[in-house]
């Protein structure tokens, strides 16, 4: 035994004579079951303290590498393998559960996975159908976009130019005047809410949501440390909303067309109420408006239109109504917002698709984006009319609901709490996916979120049938 620790080494004696004997037993020269020398004469050969070798065998033994056999001596563990491969692995486990980012429910992240088998029938999924994309439009439009070295680059912190400057037109329409400078190209609607959950709000924030609400399904502030408050719209509104901020920052959460999940929309004068309450007590406001181009009829205002002083923070995409998977939304606020936005967002992806954004601009200024909403919103309200005709002969006795005004979703409402996890499980094994109520409420066990967007019509019969038999099965058990 020549090796010898290093007493001139930053380590201390004890560490680097675990090291080395955990690196004889590893490279397999102190073999299981060998007996080490006694403790006095491992102390001599390494000249150290005995005290020394005895810290080092008593922390080899709790590791498990080494044994204690009374009246024979020490050992190496017959379990000293397994013990160092185990010890080699990080401990994920511990890093995951300390992580910041916090898991998703359960229900949503089996939805999440249940979502790919083709063999599904989707009842709540919030994506339009395949046979509604404009597929081979999209093929063909490829045709039609030039594009030189600097397009498909990195685009500026903002996004591209080009179709910011495309969308500063088109949101005109909706009565959202603001110069290119004040919109940010984002990956989908989602990530918008990441970037203000992380650069414009601090932690123990308080973020106000209708009630039910979408932001429950995902946790883009929940997981920045901000406190989720529910609340309804109603005339106690601006007590309850100075109350429960107290003297924190604040930021009130809404999708005031086509809520998600109710389908609900505000009035006017819902919206110019929220406007006034949230201005006077100095709370941003975040319109998500990505549901607006699908309502039956024509839409409200947005809540930015009536925006005088930068109060509201506006939010649109095409997920919704193009495709999802070109993941292009944006955001428009003043423009001292959307730097901060566009500095966190070039940290955390330098920029979304360039050549997503060239297609998005592309259908804007072509006209071609407009038609093909204008047909999709026919198709919709077919599909609703045929799932509403379905609930009116089968559903009525058991449940009740408003005639769906837009969007993807019915909010259907049983008349009793049957809607938990057990049902949510046993409908998956008659291969029907839904989107419980539970996930946008924790205490709602009334609500199924029933998409009429996704699954065929075929499919949207056989699930309702199907759904219909389940729970009547459920009934007639109790």
């Amino acid at each position: 035994m020549s090796w010898k620790p290093d007493r001139h080494s930053h380590l201390s004696l004890h560490i680097q004579i675990v090291d080395w004997m955990t690196t004889l037993i590893s490279r397999g020269e102190w073999t299981v079951g060998m007996k080490l020398p006694p403790q006095r004469k491992l102390a001599e050969l390494l000249g150290v303290n005995r005290s020394t070798i005895i810290e080092v065998l008593d922390e080899l033994k709790a590791d498990g590498l080494l044994e204690m056999k009374r009246g024979a001596g020490t050992f190496v563990s017959n379990n000293s393998w397994n013990m160092l491969l185990n010890k080699s692995q990080p401990n994920w486990h511990k890093h995951i559960e300390a992580s910041i980012h916090k898991p998703n429910y359960h229900t949503i992240q089996l939805i999440n996975e249940y979502e790919q088998d083709s063999s599904m029938i989707r009842l709540g999924t919030g994506e339009l159908s395949p046979e509604l994309l404009p597929t081979k439009l999209l093929e063909q439009s490829l045709q039609s976009i030039s594009l030189n070295a600097r397009d498909i680059g990195y685009s500026e912190p903002k996004g591209s130019k080009r179709l910011r400057i495309i969308l500063s037109n088109y949101l005109k329409r909706r009565g959202i005047h603001i110069a290119p400078e004040s919109i940010l190209i984002v990956s989908g609607a989602l990530q918008a809410l990441q970037l203000i959950s992380v650069g414009l709000l601090e932690q123990q924030s308080i973020i106000f949501q209708e009630h039910p609400s979408y932001l429950n399904s995902v946790h883009p502030f929940q997981s920045a440390g901000m406190q989720m408050v529910s609340v309804e719209q109603n005339e106690r509104l601006a007590k309850t909303l100075k109350a429960a901020r107290g003297k924190k920052q604040s930021l009130f959460y809404t999708i005031p067309t086509l809520h998600n999940p109710t389908g609900s929309s505000l009035t006017i004068e819902e919206r110019k109420r929220l406007l006034d309450i949230c201005t006077a007590l100095q709370i941003p406001i975040v319109e998500d408006d990505v549901y607006h181009e699908l309502l039956f009829e024509e839409s409200p205002p947005a809540m930015k239109s009536l925006d005088k002083t930068g109060q509201v923070l506006y939010i649109g995409s095409v997920s919704k109504t193009l495709s999802p998977g070109l993941r292009i939304g944006w955001v428009v606020a003043p423009e001292a917002v959307i730097n901060r936005l566009a500095d966190i967002k070039m940290q955390t992806d330098y920029g979304s698709s360039a050549f997503s954004q060239e297609i998005v601009a592309y259908w804007l200024s072509s006209g071609l984006y407009e038609e093909h909403v204008t047909n999709l919103r026919h198709q919709l309200k077919e599909r609703a009319l045929f799932v509403e005709t379905i609930l009116e002969k089968d559903f009525s006795q058991i449940s009740t609901w408003e005639k769906s005004k837009g969007g993807f979703y019915i909010w259907l409402k049983f008349n009793e709490p049957i809607v938990n996890k057990a049902l949510f499980l046993k409908l998956i094994k008659q291969n029907i996916l839904i989107n419980p109520g539970y996930i946008y409420d924790p205490s709602d066990l009334h609500h199924i979120r029933l998409s009429y967007a996704y699954a065929t019509l075929e499919e949207l019969k056989d699930g309702l049938k199907n759904l219909l038999a389940v729970i009547k099965s459920d009934s007639c058990s109790i």
